[in-house]
């Protein structure tokens, strides 16, 4: 492999791996499973919940029945029905949402650029797994209780607005 190709591949592997620590199937999993943290009143819909918090309601449908699987929300069919929180709060960590999705940061096992002989981590990827580790350990100790903090303040930041391009106005 050239030196060109082998860059571009460790600078994708290094994007995929490590800068981009939450996915959005991560982030609208949190997103969800925040709401219903602040609103355990009753079950909501996929679509209600996609509206509230305004990520795609087909796709968090999917990421919903994933946390359904995991046993952190509580999903009833019918008349009535929609999902829930199922555990405290206080009990569910943002790494057991992650888990939950598949999303969550791994340790490094072995040399992310598949080189062979490499039998132990270099300084860099040594590096890379300590703060892999520290970011498990803070998702661990943080709770949806956590993030939604005293007096139910809004816990996650607004999506992207899109930019408009104001028209250009004309003198005469």
């Amino acid at each position: 492999m050239n030196a060109r190709l082998r860059f571009r591949w460790v600078r994708r592997a290094i994007q995929d791996k490590i800068i981009r620590m939450v996915s959005s199937t991560a982030e609208y999993a949190l997103r969800a499973a925040v709401f219903l943290a602040q609103h355990p009143e009753r079950p909501w819909t996929a679509r209600d919940i996609a509206a509230e918090v305004r990520v795609p309601g087909l796709y968090l449908s999917k990421v919903l029945q994933q946390l359904a699987r995991a046993g952190i929300v509580r999903s009833q069919r019918g008349l009535g029905g929609g999902f829930s929180l199922q555990v405290a709060p206080g009990k569910v960590s943002v790494l057991d949402i992650l888990d939950a999705t598949g999303n969550a940061p791994a340790p490094i096992a072995e040399c992310p650029l598949g080189i062979t002989g490499h039998t132990r981590l270099c300084g860099l990827h040594n590096l890379l797994d300590d703060t892999t580790r520290t970011i498990r350990k803070r998702f661990r100790a943080t709770t949806l209780a956590s993030l939604i903090g005293p007096g139910g303040r809004p816990p996650l930041c607004e999506p992207r607005a899109r930019l408009t391009r104001s028209k250009p106005t004309t003198s005469k």
